[in-house]
């Protein structure tokens, strides 16, 4: 059995989580973030096409994700916290590696997103 996940920048979502480690997206269940025309109701999906930017580190407002309030909102540092995820660590990572630095990591270290505390 083939546990790879392969690496590939378009399947890093706006927020940073990469889509390509993500179970729905795996089992075919999930097209990914950029693809998922569904999800109008995420409010970082939604600035980031109407600003033109591949993701959050694209952003020249705010040079910290968790300073923006679509970013850093209470239902993501809710989930963040139950889930461990760091998605401003994602970020930041695209900020110093770009877009398919960040899926080549992800990919090889197979995770969708990085987890606090953890500094991988």
């Amino acid at each position: 059995m083939n546990d790879a996940i392969a690496s590939d920048a378009n399947l890093v979502a706006y927020c940073g989580l990469y889509c390509g480690a993500c179970g729905a997206y795996v089992k075919g269940r999930c097209p990914g973030c950029h693809e998922n025309t569904k999800a109008t109701w995420c409010t970082v999906r939604s600035c980031c096409i109407e600003h033109n930017h591949a993701t959050c580190a694209d952003c020249s407002a705010h040079l910290n994700a968790m300073d923006c309030r679509k970013f850093n909102n209470a239902i993501s540092r809710l989930v963040g916290f139950f889930l461990r995820s760091d998605r401003a660590a994602c970020i930041r990572q695209i900020k110093e590696l770009g877009v398919a630095g960040h899926a080549e990591n992800m990919a090889r270290n197979k995770r969708q997103t990085m987890r606090k505390g953890s500094g991988c």
